[in-house]
């Protein structure tokens, strides 16, 4: 049995558009005598659709592109995700389901049981979990189907719920020859790995050959990685489908494998997964230039690269804005990578409005020690600056602020924070070198000196990060473990041997700056818990 697994770029609601794309596939998949082909979960409208789905013309459009895909069959068993309507009892009115398809006929439909709502998920606000299992016939095969979340349960890999239904070990009465998964399970940092061993759990319990077809792409804030997976009877990796691109990985389930070693290098697809958020963001919005604010530090350097490789650089604009504290060394290092990613470069001082600022609050600020205030002005300015360029020439703002940085609140409001989409605010300050570091393995692109110098804001004269912040080794512990892993602060204190009173003050900072975060551009979610999407903390609380 020969099965295509079509890793598709999708666009959320551009239900022509997907549906084109699921037609072609399937006259791709004629000529290569495919038997089935599996497309990711909600094919036709793309994931996630969020409230598209409370409009009822949206799911009566939906239910038109399935008879087109119907129609388009012909000599195929076809397994695509679509919304359906719930016409049984259930508190929901939609149903998140897998048409079964096979030359020209609907055969029914596969509901998902598991319905995630925890993290970035939020299913249970639209659809009505399934509560039927079947089992599917394509050439004298008994074909299991599941959709997403219905397979990691199984594995011991869902955090926060507890479902009260298995659906793999449903399906282990049937014995299916092959077990068929429909995902759109979004890219974290090192996830690949943990998907391939769900789907080998699954097909050890089941005893029978496993294909994941996981969406790739970029949607809003999530990024979709691909690495489509196949999982042969053994319980071993027989392939992998390509990460971050569309892929058709096609399969035959009869044949002879051999193990194919699960080999990723995770900085490559940390900045794969940046470089295709900017770029469908971009494109699916229709955008197509990008400009930054270029400091001569390490983020927005990194940023930039991301920019060029996502964009092109014939599609970006690094602005560099020196005031009297900017050293000679920054505005060098600026011309230096701008240069050697051939990308636009403009100068502008911002000594004259900083100054006509300074000057109109005098009268007000008299007898009063400079301070953040002066310090923020600067950064305000750029903002308003890099905004104009952008009003007046299409460009969409990229900011350039880290985790780390958002984590503590040390960003402005108004000024480094403005911008279309924030690029790296889901990659700490670590992360944020290992990148660098990775960018220059063959050739030095963001200069070293703009790696190995003291990170600064320059704001002020002499100004560090470490005159505010502990190093940031420390503060991307303490975040890792409290963010990602919900330890308590003495938790933290003993498992990383830091001062109780540090880790303490770190976690006040965190939760202080949400107001600041609430207000942030859209930022590409790249690690397990992100401050924007899948994060819901309350501004005002009395807990912390």
């Amino acid at each position: 049995m020969r099965i295509l697994v079509a890793q598709l770029n999708l666009i959320i609601g551009d239900l022509e558009g997907n549906t084109q794309k699921i037609i072609e596939t399937l006259d791709r998949a004629r000529t290569k005598e495919v038997d089935i082909v599996l497309f990711p979960e909600l094919t036709i409208s793309g994931y996630p659709p969020e409230d598209l789905l409370l409009h009822r013309s949206f799911v009566d459009s939906m239910e038109k592109y399935l008879e087109k895909i119907i129609r388009a069959s012909s000599r195929l068993f076809v397994v695509v995700g679509v919304v359906r309507r719930n016409m049984g009892k259930g508190e929901k009115s939609l149903l998140n389901s897998a048409a079964v398809i096979e030359d020209g006929k609907l055969l029914g439909f596969q509901d998902k049981w598991l319905l995630p709502t925890y993290d970035v998920f939020d299913e249970r606000r639209y659809f009505e979990p399934g509560t039927e299992m079947n089992i599917w016939k394509c050439k004298g095969k008994k074909v299991g189907i599941i959709i997403c979340e219905d397979i990691w349960q199984h594995a011991g890999y869902v955090d926060f719920t507890k479902y009260h239904r298995d659906p793999v070990q449903e399906l282990e009465k049937f014995k299916p020859d092959v077990l068929l998964n429909l995902s759109a399970s979004p890219y974290q940092y090192q996830k690949p790995d943990v998907r391939v061993k769900v789907c080998m759990k699954a097909a050890k319990t089941l005893k029978c050959p496993v294909l994941l077809c996981c969406q790739v792409g970029g949607n809003d804030q999530l990024i979709f990685d691909g690495y489509s997976v196949y999982i042969d009877k053994e319980g071993q990796l027989a392939q992998l489908a390509k990460g971050f691109e569309e892929d058709e990985m096609l399969v035959d389930i009869e044949a002879k494998t051999a193990s194919c070693p699960l080999q990723y290098d995770p900085l490559h697809d940390l900045y794969s997964a940046l470089v295709m958020g900017v770029r469908d963001y971009f494109h699916k919005s229709g955008f197509k230039k990008g400009c930054l604010g270029l400091s001569g530090g390490i983020d927005s350097a990194l940023v930039a690269c991301i920019a060029v490789d996502a964009l092109g650089k014939e599609n970006v604009l690094a602005v560099a804005m020196p005031s009297r504290y900017s050293s000679a060394s920054s505005v060098t290092d600026a011309k230096e990578i701008a240069a050697k990613l051939g990308i636009a470069y403009e100068e502008m001082q911002i000594e004259k409005p900083f100054q006509s600022f300074l000057d109109l609050l005098a009268p007000y600020f008299e007898g009063m020690a400079p301070d953040t205030t002066e310090e923020n002005l600067q950064a305000r300015i750029r903002g308003m600056i890099l905004m104009a360029f952008s009003n007046k020439f299409g460009y969409v703002v990229l900011s350039t602020g880290n985790k780390s940085e958002m984590a503590m609140g040390y960003c402005t409001l108004y000024g480094d924070m403005c911008g279309g989409l924030s690029v790296i605010s889901d990659v700490t300050k670590t992360q944020v070198y290992d990148l660098a570091r990775w960018i220059n393995r063959n050739g030095e692109i963001i200069p070293l000196s703009t790696i190995e110098k003291a990170p600064s804001a320059e704001l002020r004269p002499n100004q560090k990060d470490s005159d505010s912040l502990p190093d940031y080794a420390v503060v991307d512990k303490v975040l890792q473990s409290y963010i990602e892993e919900y330890l308590s602060p003495e938790e933290i204190s003993k498992k990383h041997g830091l001062a109780i009173e540090l880790v303490l003050d770190l976690v006040r900072r965190i939760h202080r700056a949400e107001y600041k975060r609430r207000q942030a551009a859209p930022g590409i979610r790249v690690s397990k818990k992100a401050f924007r999407v899948g994060r819901k903390y309350p501004i005002v609380q009395g807990w912390i």
